[in-house]
């Protein structure tokens, strides 16, 4: 088997692949788009093999080969870079949300509030975990308010 033919072979099933993966729902079409526009270039090049060598010649590398390797390395740079980038931007979206929640249960725990009873909140601390303040030995599911016996 050529290995222009198993390129061309291989983009289509990279093609199909991505395709499915959107149909599913587990890839965004925004990377969709980028990787089916690869694919899109690949297979063609693998089936028309003179096409890649007469690109590489007008843009004046020795061959087809060198070309590929060189747009294969840039691929996976830009793609580390970006995958870097959404990796930095969801810490900090996800450290921001930890500090939003910490606030909000202070806040409860301030009202006298126990998490438990908050409509939408999932239950408190698991209760193994103690929260002590200044010689206190209360859990923070014991806030509730005392009882008036007037």
């Amino acid at each position: 088997m050529q290995l222009s033919f198993l390129t061309s072979i291989t983009g289509i099933v990279v093609l199909a692949y991505i395709l499915e993966l959107l149909r599913r729902q587990q890839l965004r079409e925004k990377y969709a788009a980028i990787w089916l526009s690869i694919g899109l270039v690949i297979a063609p090049l693998g089936f028309v093999p003179h096409l890649l060598d007469s690109t590489a010649r007008h843009l004046g590398v020795a061959s087809g080969v060198s070309l590929v390797l060189f747009a294969g390395f840039v691929l996976v740079l830009l793609v580390s870079l970006h995958l870097s980038w959404e990796s930095s931007r969801l810490e900090s979206e996800t450290r921001m949300l930890a500090e939003d929640v910490a606030l909000i249960r202070a806040h409860l725990a301030e009202q006298g509030i126990p998490l438990g009873s908050v409509p939408g909140v999932p239950g408190a601390l698991p209760s193994s975990s103690h929260s002590t303040t200044a010689g206190s030995s209360r859990t923070s599911t014991d806030h509730a308010a005392p009882e008036n016996n007037s």
